[in-house]
């Protein structure tokens, strides 16, 4: 048996091993040949088709929701937007404006470097007007008047808590479950977890797009999509804007389809019994390459989707590399069989200038957010899609800089934070948690990255503590030795 059989195995935390010694005290050999077995051709199947939903491979011993998503768009904006002006509505803080900030507030949480020097933590309240939308009646700021359209469709998440006050190490815990490096992101688990679904397109695609506020800001690292420790057939797939989104992919000049599959082909006859390192392309690799010549010319090209498509969409959907192009993307790699896409939107990190740049931000995410909860929806997809969108951590709800300076923002702040989910098994129109009066803490359900992480794993039909994997010698997990399922966010 081979390292990668026996990890997904080890998933449930049981090896031939373990069920060997537990038949020696109790259960007849029979019943150990039979379960030995069992197994051995689940994983050998699970190997060769990688197409399996969770509750036909081994790992899911885990009885899923009613519902399950088999696929996951993940939009995160990196530099974390402010709860405060988009989500969170603290009516009463205009009354507060320029007052200080309760020390015993202040105190209970780390300070990063940029205000805890600073002497005045003055109360800043949105200049931004809410109001309710749909039957559920949701608060939104007026920078999302399209997500108010959808506002039945989505979960508002109020209370999410993180461990970390720095971008990097921030989204790092949020994405692969720890701030150190080298952890499996949380697309490479779900592929690792439930195998891929399409022949001709990666299983895993990662789509990232600038902001108009952006001012070569947030810094953006490829261990935010990388496998880890597990094999490098789960990694992240980046596509780039421009005519070759992948490297390398294009057939080179002069060499016909047929002369390449020939050639191909003895590359995998030649591998066939060599052991190769699990780092270096698997022969499935070499064939999904080899058909992404064709499927990625056809995937880019927006020539099949109609006038009324783009235009939910918004202006820049037809510019490569915009927010809303990768919206589209996002949806047609879905719609062709991809397990988990993954959008990075930059230029967040308003520590200046906030009142004037989240404008410009919300107005690049907003119509295109919205139009990609209700395309998938309009198409059927939306209940086999999770779509989450979120951040690294929120924005302090005391100023950074002079409040009467027009050029004052908002510092990181790791206390509470708004993430919003939609599809799959999540409750539509609902709103978990409740935050104090200064969106600082999480005074009902507070909800940590990993419990979060777990909850996403769930809808997938996937438990977090069963989801591990054995590298140097212990079991590592997603969620690590943390997490809970959110039920209440989850259809019964």
């Amino acid at each position: 048996m081979d390292r990668r059989t026996e990890n997904r195995i080890d998933g449930r935390q049981t090896t031939n091993r373990v069920q060997a010694a537990e038949c020696s005290s109790g259960c007849s050999r029979r019943r150990w040949l039979t379960t030995t077995v069992e197994l051995l051709w689940a994983a050998a199947v699970a190997t060769v088709t990688g197409r399996l939903d969770a509750a036909e491979r081994p790992l899911a011993g885990w009885r899923p929701p009613r519902k399950r998503a088999r696929s996951v768009i993940y939009m995160h904006q990196l530099g974390a937007p402010s709860q405060l002006d988009l989500f969170d509505y603290k009516p009463q803080l205009a009354k507060r404006h320029g007052e200080e900030l309760p020390a015993d507030l202040r105190n209970s949480q780390r300070l990063t470097a940029f205000t805890a020097e600073q002497g005045s933590w003055p109360v800043a309240a949105s200049p931004f007007r809410f109001r309710q939308h749909g039957e559920s009646g949701r608060w939104l700021s007026e920078l999302l008047p399209h997500l108010g359209r959808v506002a039945d469709q989505l979960c508002f998440v109020y209370t999410v808590q993180t461990d970390a006050i720095n971008h990097v190490t921030g989204a790092s815990l949020m994405l692969t479950g720890s701030q150190r490096p080298g952890r499996p992101a949380i697309g490479a688990w779900i592929q690792y977890g439930l195998g891929r679904m399409s022949d001709e397109l990666p299983a895993y695609v990662v789509l990232t797009s600038k902001g108009s506020a952006w001012r070569g800001g947030e810094s953006l690292q490829s261990q935010l999509w990388g496998n880890g420790f597990l094999p490098g057939e789960y990694q992240g797939v980046p596509f780039r804007s421009g005519s070759e989104p992948v490297p390398y992919l294009t057939r080179p000049r002069g060499i016909p389809a047929p002369l390449q599959r020939m050639w191909l082909s003895t590359v995998m006859q030649l591998g066939d019994g060599v052991e190769a390192d699990e780092a270096l392309l698997s022969s499935r690799q070499w064939e999904t390459a080899f058909r992404m010549q064709v499927a990625v010319p056809e995937l880019l090209s927006l020539r099949d989707e109609s006038p009324a498509t783009l235009q939910l969409y918004g202006p820049d959907v037809e510019r490569p590399g915009s927010f809303a192009f990768n919206c589209l993307m996002a949806r047609r790699l879905v719609e062709r069989g991809v397990r988990f896409v993954q959008l990075f939107h930059r230029g967040w990190d308003h520590h200046e200038r906030i009142n004037q740049d989240h404008p410009l931000q919300a107005r690049d995410v907003d119509q295109p957010s919205a139009a990609l909860v209700e395309d998938l929806r309009l198409r059927g997809l939306l209940e086999e899609t999770l779509v989450v969108w979120g951040s690294e951590f929120g924005r302090t709800v005391y100023c950074q800089g002079s409040l009467s300076s027009p050029d004052y923002g908002r510092d990181h702040h790791a206390g509470c934070f708004t993430v919003w989910l939609a599809g799959g098994p999540v409750r539509a129109g609902c709103g978990y948690g409740r935050t104090d009066d200064f969106s600082y803490q999480a005074v009902e359900n507070p909800v940590h990255v990993h419990d979060l992480n777990a909850t996403i794993l769930a809808c997938l039909g996937l438990d977090h503590e069963q989801l591990a994997y054995r590298y140097q010698g212990r079991d590592f997990r997603l969620t690590d030795t943390g997490g809970r399922v959110i039920d209440d966010l989850l259809d019964s």
